[in-house]
């Protein structure tokens, strides 16, 4: 049995790069840092700081842009993956990356706007005063953050592609 298994709990190091391949699926690009604090042998407190090169692909790379910027707390679920490619100095290159499955965000401090409703509001009016100028006015339904749930599918319906099951491939 394999299992290529990663969790870290970082903070954004830069604001996620979103971009779109050719076939219009959003991918984001971004780096982590996770923060390792020890004592030594003479009882200094040490601390090394570990970057992180994280990819996201489809609805997670959509909430990455639309949700989280530099500084904000996040926890990362997905595994390893290494790339390659020859530079233009023909030399072989490689960067391992973290590819997400899942990711759940961390609580805003306080200072933060929020792109989202509090909850508190027991009207029933739909819609919000905008946080900040960059924020069109929204349904209490469209500024809800969505949970991202493991077994919730990141792709729609729509694009799954529909095989039928052989009997003979079952393992077990």
């Amino acid at each position: 049995m394999n299992l290529n298994k990663v969790i870290i709990i970082g903070r954004m190091a830069t604001d996620p790069e979103i971009r779109s391949t050719q076939t219009g699926q959003q991918v984001a690009s971004v780096r982590v840092a996770t923060n390792r604090v020890w004592t030594n042998n003479t009882g200094q407190k040490q601390e090394q700081v570990e970057f992180h090169n994280v990819v996201a692909w489809g609805r997670l790379a959509d909430i990455m842009s639309q949700y989280l910027k530099k500084g904000s707390l996040v926890m990362l679920e997905g595994r390893l993956q290494t790339r390659s490619w020859t530079g233009q100095d023909n030399v072989k290159r490689y960067s391992t990356e973290i590819v997400v499955e899942n990711l759940q965000m961390g609580p805003r401090s306080s200072g933060e706007t929020s792109p989202y409703n509090s909850g508190n509001n027991t009207t029933s009016a739909k819609t919000t005063k905008p946080a900040s100028p960059l924020q069109s006015n929204k349904t209490e339904e469209d500024n809800e953050i969505p949970v991202i749930n493991q077994d919730e599918p990141i792709i729609s319906d729509d694009e799954i592609e529909e095989k039928e099951i052989n009997i003979e491939d079952i393992p077990f």
